[in-house]
């Protein structure tokens, strides 16, 4: 049996998912296969950078929508726009209702539709707004919320690189990804995610430790909804699927996790 190349898998997700300056040097099955697994350490590196720009900016007085702002900016900066790309695409398709192979033609244009721009918009309102309001009650429930809807963001792509989930199309990043992961890997990977983010609301006490668990939880079954709807639609997943699961599992999080204060 083959083993899982760690440090190849590392520099695969960082390489892929960043814009951090990492040479991927396998692009691979197994390659593939350990670095999505480790995506929600891409997550925490990513949400751990967003709420240090927002936390200085709460410092520096610019108030908490500001600091939101800021914060929702840093993932989209650091992935160049890969998964608001993705959601996008993926929207347009989806919107479309036109048969599987039309739909993929249609995401694979280089603009942007009317149901892309739509869905774009009420996404990122509603990350700011609950962002907003995390940092409205206190820095460290603000940072807490970046850093837990980005690893739970990713989490989302591990558990849908889960084998049986097929490609739409023979070749591109989702071809690369679809089914690297074994479905004990990828439960394992979410429980420890459940498990690790709970322990980080347990800063504010046992209510939030339940909390911040269903956040997790809540954003692994949205984006678990929108990957079985794909698959119906589209036949399998794409580049541009993976990006909107993403951006589902993270702004799912973020509200769940502005909910009952």
């Amino acid at each position: 049996m083959s083993k899982t190349p760690w440090p190849d898998g590392l520099r695969f997700i960082f390489g892929t998912l960043t814009v951090l300056p990492v040479r991927v040097t396998r692009w691979d099955r197994e390659a593939a296969r350990g670095g999505m697994l480790c995506a929600p350490l891409a997550g925490l590196l990513v949400g751990g950078c967003a709420a240090t720009l927002g936390v200085l900016l709460l410092f520096l007085g610019a108030g908490p929508l500001l600091a939101a702002v800021a914060t929702a900016a840093v993932p989209a900066a650091l992935t160049r726009g890969l998964h608001l790309d993705g959601l996008a695409d993926t929207a347009d398709g989806l919107g479309s209702g036109k048969p599987a192979q039309d739909a993929l033609r249609i995401m694979k244009q280089s603009d942007i539709g009317p149901f892309g721009v739509i869905t774009l918009v009420f996404v990122l309102l509603a990350q700011v707004a609950a962002l907003t309001r995390a940092y409205d009650d206190s820095w460290t429930r603000g940072a807490l919320a970046a850093v837990v809807s980005a690893t739970a963001a990713r989490l989302a792509l591990t558990l849908a690189a889960r084998t049986g989930v097929p490609a739409a199309r023979p070749e591109g990043l989702g071809a690369a990804v679809a089914g690297v992961v074994p479905v004990g890997g990828a439960v394992a990977v979410g429980v420890a995610v459940t498990l690790a983010t709970g322990a980080g609301g347990a800063l504010f006490g046992p209510y939030d430790i339940t909390r911040t668990a269903l956040a997790v939880v809540a954003a692994a079954a949205a984006a678990e909804l929108l990957l079985r709807h794909c698959i119906r639609r589209f036949g399998g997943v794409t580049g541009d699927v993976f990006g909107g699961l993403e951006e589902t599992a993270a702004t799912t999080a973020l509200v769940v996790l502005a909910l009952g204060r």
